[in-house]
């Protein structure tokens, strides 16, 4: 692994400046990405932002208060677009993850950003998409399309933040059929189409099976008012991961609803605070 060139202070402060590119065409169209970039000497450490929207809607302008939070304490954030069910059942979105990943490697140079320090960043049915191309960077499904100049690329992550994540969808597909939840449950069905996609597809049996081959270091960040994901999923998560061998840290925010740090407020403020203690610690740990 690349020694990492950059540095990163969670108290600083910097401008930032907004920007769109295109990061991948294709016969499916053009997917835009909206680039947070810090204006200040460089390099600076990047993440990917891989929003939610149960698989079905949503806008890589969802977490833009907590991207452009991140940027100006000196990251590099990359926010991507990317294909949605049903026209695009899974694996489409974990392959747009896993494309966005080697895409902002072979970017993050020319963006004064460092390849080495690319992470991620996913809510809700975004946290699953990410973690599971974190969990397996080099399944040949989730890699089939290349890069331009990003031979030798993985879509590998430094660590990840999962914010009110779908850590297991199967078992999130069964919790909304008996809540009741149609919403949720028709969401499930357009993506993976079939229960057996929904435990193939899922980082908690994933994590369980054995079949990663990665696991970054992770934060989860949830409220205990969600009744969008269970708190026993993270819960079962956590316990999972660490008997793989990861390093997982899991912290809640009491009588806070799914996707609370969407909107501002102290609990979005404190958030926000710990991705980047989080942030830290991770650079701190890869420069030693």
């Amino acid at each position: 692994m690349r020694s990492l060139a950059c540095s990163y202070d969670p108290k600083a402060r910097y401008d930032i400046r907004e920007f769109e590119e295109t990061y991948r065409s294709g016969p499916d169209g053009d997917w835009p990405v909206r680039i947070y970039q810090p204006q200040g000497p460089g390099p600076f450490p990047a993440i990917l932002d891989v929003h939610g929207g149960a698989w079905t809607t949503g806008s890589y302008l969802n977490n833009e208060g907590i991207d452009r939070a991140l940027a100006a304490s000196g990251i590099l954030v990359a926010a991507i677009e990317f294909r949605q069910a049903p026209q695009h059942p899974y694996p489409a979105q974990v392959a747009d993850a896993n494309y966005g990943t080697r895409w902002l490697k072979s970017r993050a140079a020319g963006l004064d950003a460092d390849p080495a320090s690319v992470a991620g960043l996913g809510t809700s049915s975004g946290g699953h998409t990410l973690l599971l191309s974190a969990l397996r960077p080099a399944d040949p499904r989730y890699g089939a399309m290349a890069v331009p100049n990003g031979a030798g690329l993985d879509a590998a992550l430094l660590y990840a933040i999962a914010g009110w994540p779908v850590l297991d969808s199967h078992a999130r597909y069964v919790y909304a059929k008996e809540a009741g939840q149609d919403r949720l449950m028709r969401s499930s069905e357009n993506y993976f189409r079939t229960e057996a996609a929904m435990r193939e597809g899922s980082p908690q049996q994933a994590v369980e099976r054995g079949d990663h081959t990665a696991l970054p270091p992770t934060l989860i960040l949830q409220g205990t008012k969600d009744d969008n994901v269970p708190l026993s999923l993270s819960e079962r998560f956590v316990a999972a991961y660490r008997a793989a061998g990861g390093s997982v840290e899991r912290e809640l925010f009491p009588d806070m609803p799914h996707a609370f740090a969407r909107q501002p407020g102290p609990e979005t403020d404190r958030a926000i605070a710990l991705m980047k203690a989080f942030i830290g610690r991770q650079l701190n740990a890869a420069r030693r």
